[in-house]
C-alpha cells in the first residue's frame, strides 16, 4: 500500500499549564489524524547504554544523524510497519518528560522562496526517536530539538509539544530551518489546528520564548515582516486561506467556546489568540471531551441533518489513528505521577486507557495489529465498533456512550485505586504492580467493546435489505 503520512496528517492539539488545571497536573494532548486504516502499536523502549554511538538514518526520507550512546526509557506509539517510517509520535521518557510530535501546519510561499524546506531533513516521522530519549526537561527537548532543525533542516512545517512537571512548551517549525517555541503560561491553555498558532514573540524573554538564533536578521534581510513595529510568527510566517477557515480555525474557536466561555467570534475567524484561559480550571476529562468532539449541539456537527454540517472539518473523525493525553501529575513518584491515556482509533467512538510511565511493557493487544484487519490488536479493536456504528448511529450510538461512560467509570476508579497501592511500591515490586495495572485495565476497556461488538453484530443481523414480512399463512 502506498502511503505518504507526510502528505495527510491532520491533527489536533491541546496544551495545559499547571495552574489552569483542577489538580496542577501539566498536559499535552493529541489527535494523530491520518488515514483511517492505518493500525498504531504502543511500546516501552528501556534504558540503554550503547557501546558504541548511534546512527538513526530514516526509512522515510534518509535523514541521517548520529545518536548519543545512552537512550533513556521512553514509550512511544509507532506505525505497524516502518516501510514508510516509525512515526513513534507521543511518549513519556523516564525522567517525566513528554512529547508529542507533531501538528501539520503550513508556511506561506514568501517564507519558504527564502529558506525552502530540506528533502532530507527532519520530520514527523524521527522526532520523538531522535529527541526524547536524551532528555531530561521540556527545554531541553525544544532546544535539543531546534539545534537539530538549524543543523539538519526539517522536511516539514509543523507543531510539536512538550511538557514536564513544571512546564508546557509548543514549539514550530516554519521553513526549512526556522523555529520559534512559547511557554504555555501556567494559567492558560492553548489549542492548535492545522495552522501556526504563535503570535507575537518576546525576543528578551527566555523564560517563555525560545526560537532560531537568526531568525530576526532572516526577516529583517528578507524583507518578510509586513508590521515591523512588533513580530508576529504567525502574520511572518503563517498563511491565512480559505481552506484555513473551513478547515482549521473553527476547531480552534470551538475549543476556545467549551473552556472560555461562548463570545461572538466567528468559527472562521483568523484572528483567535493563541493563549486563552479558561473560566475554569480544567480536568483531564476536559481534555478527553475536546479530543473526542464534533461541534455537538451546533449546526457543524456531522452526525446530525443539518445543511451545515460538513461545512467545518470536525476534531474527532474516522481518520484519528489514536489520540493521546501526557499527564503529569504532581507530588507524585514521576513512575506513578506519569500517565499515558490512549485511545486507538477514532477518539469519539474510542476510550482512553490509562498507562503509567513506570510499566516495563504494554498489553499484547497494543503490540500488535496489522493489514488488513485483525480480531486481537487493540486498535482494530476498537475501529471495530466504529464501523458497525457508524452505519447505524440511530440504532446504536447510545448504547456505544453507555459503554463508553461505564468503561471510563471503571478506568478512573482502577487509576485511583492503583495511585494508593502504588505508595507503598518501590523498586521491580512497584514496576511488577503497574505494568500489571496497565494490563488490566486494558483488557476490562477491550472487554468491554468486544462485547458490545457481539451485541451490535447480533442486532444488526435483521437489518438485511433481503428481509420480507412473512405471510401468516406460511
Amino acid at each position: 500500500m502506498e502511503y505518504n503520512k507526510a502528505e495527510l496528517s491532520a491533527c489536533t492539539s491541546i496544551l495545559v499549564g499547571k495552574k489552569a488545571t483542577i489538580d496542577g497536573s501539566t498536559m499535552i494532548g493529541r489527535n494523530e489524524d491520518s488515514q483511517a486504516s492505518w493500525p498504531k502499536h504502543f511500546v516501552v523502549h528501556p534504558h540503554t547504554e550503547h557501546t558504541t554511538e548511534q546512527t538513526f538514518v530514516s526509512s522515510a526520507n534518509g535523514f541521517k544523524m548520529p545518536l548519543p550512546k545512552l537512550q533513556f526509557k521512553y514509550t512511544a506509539t509507532p506505525e505497524w510497519t516502518t516501510k514508510e517510517g516509525l512515526f513513534e509520535e507521543d511518549g513519556f521518557n523516564e525522567f517525566g518528560v513528554a512529547m508529542s510530535a507533531t501538528e501539520s501546519a503550513y508556511a506561506n510561499e514568501t517564507v519558504l522562496g527564502a529558506d525552502p524546506l530540506v528533502e532530507d531533513g527532519i520530520g514527523e516521522e524521527a522526532m520523538v526517536t531522535v529527541v526524547l530519549p536524551y532528555v531530561k526537561t521540556a527545554r531541553e527537548g525544544v532546544a535539543r530539538l531546534g539545534s537539530i532543525i538549524e543543523e539538519y533542516g526539517t522536511c516539514e512545517t509543523n507543531g510539536i509539544l512538550f511538557s514536564d512537571a513544571d512546564e508546557v512548551w509548543y514549539m514550530e517549525t516554519s521553513t526549512g530551518h526556522y523555529w520559534v517555541a512559547q511557554r504555555i503560561p501556567d494559567d492558560s491553555y492553548a489549542v492548535v489546528a492545522n495552522q501556526l498558532a504563535i503570535q507575537a514573540i518576546d525576543f528578551n524573554d527566555s523564560d517563555n520564548f525560545m526560537f532560531a538564533p537568526q531568525i530576526i536578521d532572516f526577516v529583517q534581510s528578507n524583507h518578510l515582516n509586513p508590521n515591523p513595529a512588533t513580530f508576529n510568527f504567525r502574520k511572518i510566517f503563517g498563511t491565512q486561506t480559505l481552506s484555513d477557515e473551513h478547515y482549521s480555525t473553527p476547531r480552534v474557536w470551538w475549543g476556545q467556546q467549551q473552556f472560555s466561555g461562548a463570545t461572538n467570534e466567528s468559527p472562521m475567524s483568523e484572528d483567535l489568540d493563541f493563549i486563552k484561559k479558561a473560566n475554569r480550571l480544567l480536568s483531564v476529562d476536559d481534555v478527553k471531551m475536546y479530543l473526542s468532539s464534533h461541534f455537538e449541539k451546533t449546526p457543524y456537527d456531522p452526525m446530525n441533518e443539518s445543511e451545515q454540517n460538513h461545512l467545518f472539518r470536525p476534531i474527532s473523525l474516522a481518520k484519528t489513528q489514536e489520540s493521546h493525553i501526557l499527564q503529569h501529575r504532581p507530588n507524585m513518584n514521576p513512575a506513578v505521577a506519569c500517565v499515558q491515556w490512549i485511545a486507538m482509533g477514532v477518539s469519539a467512538q474510542s476510550v482512553y486507557v490509562p498507562f503509567y510511565l513506570g510499566i516495563d511493557a504494554t498489553p499484547k493487544a497494543y503490540q500488535i495489529g496489522t493489514l488488513p484487519y485483525d480480531g486481537e490488536s487493540a486498535y482494530w479493536a476498537y475501529k471495530l465498533v466504529s464501523v458497525l456504528v457508524d452505519g447505524h448511529y440511530k440504532e446504536f450510538g447510545k448504547q456505544l456512550q453507555t459503554t463508553q461512560k461505564q468503561v471510563n467509570i471503571t478506568l478512573n476508579k482502577g487509576l485511583r485505586d492503583a495511585d494508593k497501592r502504588a505508595e507503598n511500591l518501590t523498586g521491580p515490586e512497584l514496576t511488577a504492580f503497574l505494568t500489571k495495572t496497565g494490563e488490566e485495565l486494558a483488557d476490562e476497556a477491550l472487554t468491554a467493546y468486544r462485547k458490545l461488538t457481539a451485541d451490535i453484530i447480533t442486532a444488526s443481523t435483521d437489518f438485511s435489505k433481503l428481509n420480507f414480512k412473512t405471510d401468516l399463512n406460511l
